[in-house]
């Protein structure tokens, strides 16, 4: 098996030819910084940010679940800070007007756009927020934005869990949402975009106890990268200096992961101290306390804040599952995806398309898979499960392989006399007679 690290034109050209990541408004001549999510790549975010959930929300007893409106009061970004400090560095070139992140610009490079060498300008900051108004009536007190993280939502509905369920503390609020970046220059394929999703907890600790659930807080999305099957010796946990952490954060460690167009950031944990909570404190006048229910001093608390960006972590689950091997002399591209995320679990096949006894029997097979949850009480495990009779059955394998399908089930001539169907492994292309009786328990 060939273990080289995929190239970013690998990813992306197995994203378009398999139906996962198109290019947003792709007939239009696209839109920099957007996509579309396919069929395959809908399942696999959805199976991701599922198995987020169920870790970090369903299976815990001290976390509550919201989803925020996009669109907020432009007092909570003026109080969070987002409306001042929320900018990057810009620089234009004077020639074309086509604008750089200035840390990503290599001023011995001439311009990308026009070709133009010395012409880039002074560097200015740039605010990342989308703006825009609501209402018909446009006017300073109608300004609004598209919400550039999700976390403000979970700390503006703070005092509203507090009041309604009266948790114990520490405690988190958790969300799944669209965040939007403008961003100056979106890059590398969906690792920087414009329209993204996020996965973020606030956990809410008392002020002298932050320390101990920051390093759990390690220890936990440590353990998530594991389910995804993100090998540890593929990201490096960065200890971020002061200059370079947000202005809320009082430490910050990011988790860099080896994309194939560098190591870059693929989630981030940050202490944000009672920043938020105190700045609603005083931005609305009312108190955001947390009263101890033994009756103890109450306080504001402070927060432990994971970050996930799905796009990212869909990024390095491609690159870690991408593999590459020969199988009868012809090279073989296939992705390793974990069982629990795989967008699609098993795929059942007629051995030849043209003959109705194997397509009926494989549609029995297809069809006890699929439906009979019922009868077959280990089924809801097996995840999603896909006919496919396109091509022959090599083309098939190849197709399934590339797209991370760990088991593929073959109903040919010898079924029709002895009820066993061929169960094939995406990893190590071995096959084994099953009886169809028997089939669920083989593949749970």
């Amino acid at each position: 098996m060939n273990n080289k690290k995929p190239s970013l034109e690998d990813i992306v050209s197995l994203c378009k030819r398999r139906g996962f990541i198109y290019q947003g408004s792709e007939i239009y001549g696209g839109l920099a910084g957007t996509w579309d999510y396919g069929p395959l790549g809908v399942q696999l975010k959805r199976n991701i940010t599922n198995l987020w959930w169920k870790t970090f929300v369903e299976d815990r007893e001290d976390m509550y679940g919201v989803d925020a409106s996009i669109l907020m009061n432009q007092k909570v970004w003026q109080a969070s800070g987002h409306t001042e400090t929320f900018a990057d560095p810009m620089i234009v070139c004077k020639e074309c007007g086509q604008a750089y992140r200035e840390d990503h610009l290599d001023y011995a490079k001439p311009c990308i756009k026009c070709g133009s060498k010395d012409s880039y300008g002074a560097a200015r900051p740039f605010n990342m927020m989308f703006k825009t108004n609501v209402g018909p009536i446009e006017n300073e007190s109608s300004i609004s934005y598209l919400r550039p993280e999700t976390a403000q939502g979970i700390f503006t509905n703070y005092k509203n869990i507090v009041d309604n369920f009266y948790p114990d503390i520490p405690f988190g609020i958790a969300q799944i949402g669209k965040a939007f970046r403008n961003e100056i220059s979106p890059r590398d394929f969906v690792f920087r975009s414009r329209e993204f999703e996020q996965m973020e907890i606030e956990f809410f600790v008392h002020p002298d106890n932050w320390q101990e659930w920051f390093e759990r807080w390690l220890e936990l999305i440590r353990g998530f990268l594991a389910m995804l099957s993100i090998p540890s010796r593929s990201y490096h946990e960065v200890e971020v200096e002061e200059k370079e952490r947000a202005h809320y954060s009082k430490r910050t460690v990011d988790f860099d992961f080896d994309y194939p167009h560098k190591s870059d950031e693929l989630l981030g944990l940050a202490y944000r101290t009672d920043f938020d909570l105190t700045n609603i404190q005083k931005a609305t006048g009312k108190s955001m306390e947390y009263r101890p229910k033994d009756n103890s001093r109450p306080f504001v608390p402070h927060v432990i804040e994971p970050s996930f960006g799905v796009e990212r972590l869909i990024m390095a689950v491609l690159t870690s599952a991408y593999a590459e091997d020969e199988v009868g002399g012809e090279k073989r591209v296939f992705l390793r995806l974990p069982e629990n995320i795989a967008p699609v679990k098993i795929a059942v096949f007629p051995l030849l398309k043209n003959k109705p006894e194997l397509i009926e029997k494989a549609r029995e097979v297809y069809k006890m898979l699929k439906k009979n949850v019922a009868v077959m009480p280990g089924l809801q495990s097996l995840g999603e499960v896909a006919w496919d009779d396109n091509g022959n059955i090599g083309k098939r394998y190849r197709r399934q392989d590339e797209i991370g399908t760990p088991k593929c089930v073959t109903i040919d001539f010898d079924t029709l006399e002895n009820d066993t169907v061929t169960v094939r492994d995406r990893d190590t292309t071995k096959q084994a007679r099953v009886k169809i009786d028997e089939l669920i328990t083989s593949l749970e």
